[in-house]
C-alpha cells in the first residue's frame, strides 16, 4: 500500500468514534442535526470503505497494516486490512446507510442516543474486523455488545426488555469465555498477535498443546454463540424479532461477526501443524443441524419478523457448515452468500415493519386459520373481480417477492448465484476436486431443503398479507421508508449482474487470507516509523 493510504486503516474505526461522541453533546430534541451527522458519518465510512476495496484489491500479494502506537508486530497493536476485512468494513458501512436513514422516519426520535449507539457499533464492528491482534478485538467487541444492548432496547416495551435481559445475559457469558480463551491461548503461546499465533501454533510442545487447543476451543464457543450455532442460539430468535425494524436490520450483520472470525483462525491458526484442522468436524456437524433447527423454525413461525431472525439461523448455519468443509471454492461460494443473505436480511427486517401496518394485530393468522377449519363467515360477501391493488401494496408486494426470491436461492439472482457456487464445489467440482462424502451430499441437500422451506413460508405469508380475503388497510408509508429497501434490492440486482467479478474477488480474498497468503508476512515485515530521535543528527565527538 502507498504511504498515504494506510492512514485509510483506522479511519473506519475513527469516524463512526468521532461522530458517535460528538452526538452526546447534542441534545436529544435536535434530531434533524444529529441524524445529518450520523448520516454524514454513515457515507464518510463507505467512502473509505470502498476506498479500502479498491486498494485491497489493487494490492494483491500484500497487506495494509498500521502500526497504531508505531510498535513492530508482535508487540504493538495493529490493524490489518486484506480483501477479506475490507469487503467486510465494506458490507457494514453498505447495511448501515439505508438502515439509518430508515430509522430517520421515526425510530431515532423513540429512545435516547440511538444516532450515538448506532455509530459505536459501527466503531465496534469495524474494529473486530480489522484488527490483528486477539486482545484488541476482545475490546472491540465489548464496544460493539455494548452498543447492542442500547439499541435493542431502544424503542422500550416488555417485550423489548425481556428479550433484552436475556441477550443481555447470554452476551456477558460469551464475553467471559473469550476472556478465559485468550487467556488460556496467551499462556501457553506467549503471544495475542494472529499473525504470530499462525507461526509459533505449529510449533508448540506437545504437553501444552492440549491447553492450547482448550483455550481455542473456550475461545470458539464465544464465537459461535454470537454466530447462533445450535444449541447457543436460543436467544437469538426472540431477540431479533422484537427489536426495532432498523436494529434488526443492522443486527443481521452481526452473526457474521463470529462468522468472520471463526474463518480467520480457521484458515491461518489450524491451517497446518499437528493441529490442523482443529474443530472443523465440529463447524460442519454443528453448522448442519443450526441449518436444520432454521428450516423447522421457519417453517413453524406464523410471524414474518420470527421468519427473519430463522433466517439468520439458517445463513449461519450454512456458512459454519462450508467452513468445516475445508474447501477454498466451497468458502468463495459462502462469502458471497454472506454479502447476499446479509443485505436481503437487512431489507426484510425493513420491510416487515411496513407489511405488518397492512393487517391489524392477529388478522393475517385469523385469515389463515378460519379458512383452514372452515369457520369462516359464510355472510361475507365475496370480493368483486377486478379491484384495483393499490400502489402502496403492490409496490411492498413485489419487494416482498424479491426478498423471498432472495432468501429461497431462486433463479436468477445473487443469492441463487451463491447456493450455486457453493453447491457446484460441494458436489466435488470445486478445488478439492475429489467425489463428495456423506457429509458434504447431507450438506448439499440441507441447503436445497432450506431454499424450499423458505419458499414455503414466505409464499404463505405472502399470501396471508396481500390476497387475504379480509380487509388490509392501505399503509401509510413514507419514501424515507421505502427507498432503503428499494435501495437494497437494487444492490443486490446490481451483484446478480456483477456476481463473476465479485465471485474472483472473494476467490482472491481466500487464496490471501490462508496460511499461504500474504496476512503473514505484511504483519511481521511491517517496520515502525523512525522516530524523532532517530531522525535528530548525531553530535560529532571531539
Amino acid at each position: 500500500m502507498m504511504d498515504w493510504s494506510k492512514h485509510l486503516i483506522v479511519a473506519p474505526i475513527l469516524i463512526p468514534l468521532v461522530s458517535g461522541a460528538l452526538m452526546l453533546f447534542i441534545a436529544d430534541r435536535q434530531r434533524v442535526l444529529k441524524s445529518m451527522v450520523g448520516l454524514v458519518s454513515c457515507l464518510l465510512l463507505l467512502l473509505v470503505s470502498l476506498l479500502l476495496v479498491g486498494i485491497a484489491a489493487a494490492d494483491y500479494g500484500a497487506s495494509g497494516v498500521y502500526l497504531v502506537a508505531n510498535w513492530a508486530s508482535p508487540f504493538g497493536i495493529v490493524l490489518v486490512v486484506d480483501r477479506l476485512s475490507a469487503f467486510m468494513v465494506a458490507l457494514s458501512a453498505v447495511l448501515s446507510v439505508p438502515v439509518l436513514v430508515f430509522s430517520m422516519a421515526r425510530w431515532h426520535s423513540a429512545g435516547a442516543h440511538f444516532h450515538s449507539l448506532f455509530q459505536f457499533l459501527l466503531m465496534g464492528l469495524n474494529g473486530a474486523f480489522l484488527t490483528g491482534d486477539l486482545f484488541n478485538l476482545f475490546v472491540f467487541f465489548e464496544v460493539m455488545l455494548a452498543a447492542s444492548y442500547g439499541l435493542l432496547l431502544h424503542g422500550s416495551g416488555p417485550l423489548r426488555v425481556k428479550a433484552g435481559l436475556h441477550y443481555i445475559a447470554v452476551n456477558l457469558a460469551a464475553a467471559l469465555l473469550f476472556l478465559i480463551g485468550v487467556s488460556l491461548i496467551y499462556g501457553t503461546a506467549g503471544t495475542l498477535n494472529i499473525a504470530d499465533l499462525a507461526a509459533r501454533i505449529p510449533a508448540i510442545e506437545p504437553d501444552r498443546r492440549m491447553l492450547m487447543e482448550a483455550g481455542a476451543a473456550v475461545l470458539g464457543v464465544a464465537f459461535l454463540i454470537k454466530a447462533g450455532m445450535w444449541p447457543l442460539c436460543f436467544w437469538l430468535p426472540s431477540a431479533y424479532s422484537v427489536a426495532a425494524a432498523p436494529v434488526a436490520a443492522i443486527f443481521a450483520l452481526l452473526s457474521k461477526v463470529g462468522i468472520y472470525i471463526i474463518l480467520r483462525l480457521t484458515m491461518l491458526l489450524f491451517a497446518e501443524g499437528p493441529s490442523a484442522g482443529f474443530g472443523s468436524a465440529l463447524l460442519l456437524y454443528g453448522g448442519m443441524v443450526t441449518l436444520a433447527f432454521g428450516i423447522i423454525g421457519v417453517l413453524a413461525s406464523q410471524a414474518l419478523a420470527r421468519i427473519g431472525a430463522y433466517s439468520i439461523l439458517v445463513s449461519s448455519g450454512t456458512l459454519l457448515a462450508v467452513i468445516g468443509l475445508n474447501d477454498a471454492a466451497a468458502t468463495s461460494g459462502a462469502l458471497l452468500y454472506l454479502v447476499s443473505s446479509t443485505l436481503t436480511l437487512g431489507a426484510f427486517f425493513l420491510l416487515v415493519e411496513l407489511v405488518e401496518r397492512c393487517q391489524g394485530a392477529g388478522a393475517s393468522v385469523l385469515a389463515v386459520t378460519m379458512e383452514a377449519y372452515g369457520d369462516a363467515d359464510d355472510d361475507v360477501p365475496e370480493e368483486l373481480d377486478g379491484v384495483t391493488m393499490p400502489a402502496t401494496l403492490a409496490m411492498l408486494g413485489v419487494c416482498f417477492a424479491g426478498c423471498t426470491i432472495l432468501l429461497a436461492g431462486l433463479p436468477p439472482l445473487s443469492g441463487f448465484i451463491a447456493k450455486f457456487g457453493i453447491l457446484s464445489a460441494i458436489i466435488g467440482t470445486g478445488s478439492i476436486g475429489v467425489p463428495p462424502t456423506g457429509p458434504a451430499l447431507a450438506l448439499a441437500a440441507l441447503i436445497i431443503i432450506a431454499g424450499l422451506a423458505t419458499l414455503i413460508a414466505l409464499t404463505r405469508a405472502g399470501i396471508r398479507t396481500f390476497w387475504s380475503s379480509l380487509d388490509v388497510a392501505v399503509p401509510r408509508v413514507l419514501v424515507v421508508e421505502v427507498a432503503p429497501v428499494l435501495a437494497l434490492l437494487a444492490l443486490l440486482a446490481a451483484l446478480t449482474i456483477q456476481a463473476g467479478p465479485a465471485l474472483s474477488y472473494m476467490e482472491a480474498a481466500v487464496r490471501s487470507t490462508g496460511k499461504g497468503g500474504s496476512y503473514l508476512n505484511g504483519v511481521m515485515e511491517e517496520k515502525a516509523l523512525p522516530s524523532w530521535r532517530d531522525l535528530q543528527p548525531q553530535a560529532s565527538g571531539d
